[in-house]
């Protein structure tokens, strides 16, 4: 295990390979500052992630023991909603090693009472946990990121097509990077404590107007295709277990239902700056498309 550096916080980013955690990990990687926990190195390396990468488990307490050992905060990252005890057992461990700070990365759904599929309640449960773990605790509850439209990348790249359900349901979705540079600055600098953040983009996009925003970035027509919920949820079925498919739909289901609007967000206040917009990102992304 790789020892801490001298100065300054000692942080563990967990999910550090993640849409979120891999920029946390580069903007607090290779000053000897971070421990970054992965499943797969291999990833790790190729996402240009070296100095503090440790392999791990969230389900191996020990590995756990080893990796928080020393550490003064934790940005806790889980992405299985079919696991819970993954942040169980990351706030046990952290609390027995003394670790003082855990910043969690939750959803925005959280707040919506009408939120009930696998995936709302399930971080509902997370930062409950969190709340009650006896750590100084904050969250971060984001928006869709922009990084999910990379899986339209292989059809607009073959096909020049994008594919998905609610073509016409609106979002503000939320560039990672200012999510991560948000994280960072709640993980290094005082008073964020028992503090709860929403973090949303500037505006609000439908699937169709992010498609034909990418069109203009890349030059080149691009066709939206609408998918029935029954298509939807075939697709999500190859890769996922039953219960995150449903849930998935359900969550596609509100998103595009009466009600569902942009919401207050804290993200231009903590960056002190305008977020990124979609266009923005999608200028930075392009080769990922092209």
């Amino acid at each position: 295990m790789r020892q801490w550096a001298d100065a300054g916080l000692r942080i563990v980013v967990t999910g550090a390979t993640g849409a979120v955690g891999r920029h946390v990990a580069c903007r607090l990687g290779g000053r000897g500052q971070a421990r970054l926990l992965v499943r797969d190195a291999a990833k790790a390396a190729r996402l240009g992630l070296a100095d503090g990468v440790v392999t791990g488990d969230y389900q191996d307490r020990s590995r756990l023991t080893e990796v928080l050992a020393g550490a003064d905060a934790v940005f806790v990252v889980t992405a299985n909603p079919l696991c819970p005890e993954d942040d169980e057992n990351i706030l046990a461990v952290a609390r027995a090693q003394g670790v003082r700070r855990a910043v969690k990365l939750s959803w925005t759904a959280v707040a919506d009472p009408d939120a009930t599929d696998l995936i709302a309640r399930w971080n509902r449960d997370s930062e409950a946990l969190l709340r009650d773990s006896g750590l100084d605790w904050s969250v971060l509850r984001m928006r869709s990121p922009m990084s999910n439209t990379l899986a339209w990348a292989p059809a607009i790249r073959e096909e020049s097509v994008v594919r998905s359900l609610g073509g016409g349901s609106p979002t503000a979705c939320v560039d990672p990077c200012d999510v991560a540079e948000v994280a960072v600055r709640v993980l290094t600098e005082p008073g964020h404590e028992s503090r709860t953040y929403a973090l949303a983009g500037p505006e609000d996009l439908t699937p169709r107007e992010q498609t034909r925003q990418l069109s203009d970035v890349l030059g080149r027509p691009l066709r939206f295709e609408e998918l029935t919920a029954d298509q939807a949820l075939a697709r999500w079925r190859e890769r996922l277990p039953e219960p995150l498919a449903r849930a998935l739909l359900e969550v596609a289901e509100r998103r595009g239902g009466p009600g569902a609007e942009h919401g207050e967000s804290d993200l231009e206040a903590l960056l002190g700056r305008k977020p990124a917009t979609y266009r923005q990102w999608a200028v930075d992304h392009a080769a990922n498309f092209a």
